[in-house]
């Protein structure tokens, strides 16, 4: 591994929105929910997540109920095409550009993200990032459930999950630096040698405010 590892957030970092939300509004315009609430219960679900609060076993058991009818292909299927549709055309161009960048230096990148590993490594890989961690989930009969398997990449726990990655590789980086929008990451950003953040929460940016650490304003304008 080269010198510097650069670790990216995902949802709200290097995409406009959150992905987790954008898949839920899918299964429900794919008539794939049947409860009238879900939606709303997913917002509120979000809403804790905004404040550093959220219950994500609750939150990963309400999102992916709906897919316990469908095969492991399927839903895959389904999640390629949604990357094509939803998610590529709410990528930032600094971001695109940025990972560009790395790639073309040979810098190696990574995704750590609190969504589910099976939107976050499709997502991945559509940006040029081929090594990707996210939330996982069990499997039964061929089909994802919704109750998540070992440790969740979740505040506290996507240092966790970032170790265990680190000790597969051939080699430990020098220096890593963090992308992040997100209280939820405070942890890893207070592991990381250099943070950016990108459109900081003000919980955030007033943590980067006291540290000095730089901040970015990426939009898709």
């Amino acid at each position: 591994m080269s010198a510097s590892l650069h670790i990216f957030d995902l949802d709200n970092t290097l995409i406009d929105g959150d992905s987790s939300t954008w898949w839920s509004e899918y299964l429900v315009r794919e008539g794939l929910v049947d409860d009238a609430r879900y939606l709303a219960r997913e917002a509120a679900l979000m809403e804790d997540y905004a404040h550093g609060s959220m219950d994500l076993h609750q939150y990963v058991a309400l999102t992916l109920s709906p897919l316990a009818a469908m095969t492991i292909p399927e839903v895959d299927a389904r999640v390629a095409r949604w990357v094509d549709d939803v998610i590529l055309p709410r990528v930032y161009p600094q971001a695109r550009e940025l990972i560009q960048t790395l790639n073309a230096q040979g810098q190696p990148t990574l995704v750590i993200s609190a969504s589910v590993s099976l939107l976050v490594k499709p997502i991945a890989r559509a940006l040029g990032i081929n090594e990707a961690i996210g939330v996982e989930v069990r499997t039964r009969d061929n089909r994802y459930s919704n109750c998540i398997s070992g440790t969740p990449s979740y505040q506290q726990g996507k240092i966790t999950r970032f170790n265990a990655w680190r000790e597969t590789q051939a080699a430990a980086p020098e220096t890593v630096t963090f992308y992040t929008d997100s209280i939820n990451d405070l942890p890893l950003c207070l592991q990381a040698d250099k943070v950016v953040l990108v459109n900081p929460c003000p919980q955030l940016r007033a943590q980067g405010e006291a540290r000095q650490w730089p901040a970015v304003s990426w939009s898709l304008a």
